[in-house]
């Protein structure tokens, strides 16, 4: 049944409605969270794209989350005017934190950012998207990491960690403050993931270590880090795929089933590329009414290999995590 009232509300605000079926959303670099009796989604786009569903079925756009790019990213990253990567939704101490990724493409010039708001919901009087600037920033010549691809972990303790990455030396990991609106210090830094890179490419270049879109997932003794490797966004000849190791503590080191750590180029695959999809990556994992979804986009192949989102069940054998397709 569809939300038939919260669609009447988002015209009442003067936001025109546009409804679709899962398969036709737009999507890429897709984050969900369950907030106000419905589903919420949020990936890369102008001023950061918003969906929201009642069912996983049907979906709504709703404004975006940024009406102008924040002023300190437009500072701070060169030709950057408001298309925002690769959000990471939580719930936090009665706020959501929105973290983000701004960058300019096949460079690590790149900044995390993070906005905040009481509500997830335009209608709420209490909905206002407040940004609290800069978490993260690499920069190319002294960093062989990149600042994009965030995702927020917690520990058994209660702590928060912002793992995040593309190419270079891998995925990193790193201790947030208890607000979580900054580093924690001392600051603590681990590499939780990698791939081999080939010599002599320059400090500055991406590389060929095709390796990015961490999300870290706790589900009974573990923490389970889902990563993207090889290639999104070249449409039809996108090859993306997800893999994933698992660690009894959130710095690691994390493993796959044959043993072999993800910071030496381990990982095991979760789902592919078919004839229907050309590729598919960058997921999330949400829990809600006892179920765990794995949601994450996919170019579609009858489609000019336009990125759509993708939502689908994820079951556990043996303690690995396993895609029930439909």
């Amino acid at each position: 049944m569809k939300n038939w009232g919260f669609i009447l509300l988002l015209f009442a605000s003067g936001v025109r409605a546009q409804m679709m079926s899962i398969g036709a959303v737009p999507a890429h670099d897709p984050v969900m969270i369950h907030a106000d009796s419905g589903w919420y989604v949020y990936c890369t786009g102008m001023g950061i794209s918003v969906w929201r569903s009642a069912d996983l079925k049907d979906w709504v756009r709703e404004p975006p989350v940024f009406s102008k790019p924040p002023q300190w990213a437009v500072s701070d990253v060169p030709g950057y005017r408001g298309h925002t990567w690769a959000p990471d939704i939580s719930y936090y101490n009665g706020r959501y934190y929105l973290y983000y990724a701004v960058s300019v493409f096949g460079k690590n010039t790149s900044c995390i950012g993070l906005a905040t708001n009481r509500s997830l919901n335009p209608a709420d009087t209490a909905y206002k998207w407040e940004d609290q600037g800069k978490i993260v920033e690499s920069v190319p010549g002294r960093d062989m990491w990149n600042a994009i691809d965030p995702n927020l972990a917690v520990d058994g303790s209660g702590g928060a960690w912002l793992a995040f990455g593309s190419f270079w030396e891998g995925i990193k990991l790193v201790k947030l403050s208890d607000d979580r609106r900054s580093l924690a210090e001392p600051e603590r830094w681990y590499t939780i993931a990698s791939r081999p890179r080939s010599r002599g490419i320059a400090d500055t270049a991406a590389g060929d270590a095709a390796i990015e879109a961490p999300f870290i997932f706790h589900k009974g003794d573990y923490y389970y880090l889902f990563v993207s490797w090889d290639y999104c966004c070249r449409g039809e000849k996108s090859n993306y795929k997800i893999v994933v190791g698992r660690s009894e503590k959130i710095g690691g080191p994390y493993v796959d089933k044959a043993g072999v750590p993800m910071a030496s180029g381990g990982g095991t695959l979760v789902l592919e590329g078919n004839r229907d999809w050309y590729g598919v990556g960058h997921n999330a994992v949400v829990s809600g009414d006892g179920v765990d979804w794995m949601v994450f986009h996919g170019y579609d192949a009858k489609d000019r290999g336009r990125s759509k989102l993708r939502i689908e069940r994820l079951d556990w054998a043996d303690g690995w995590p396993v895609v029930l397709k439909k």
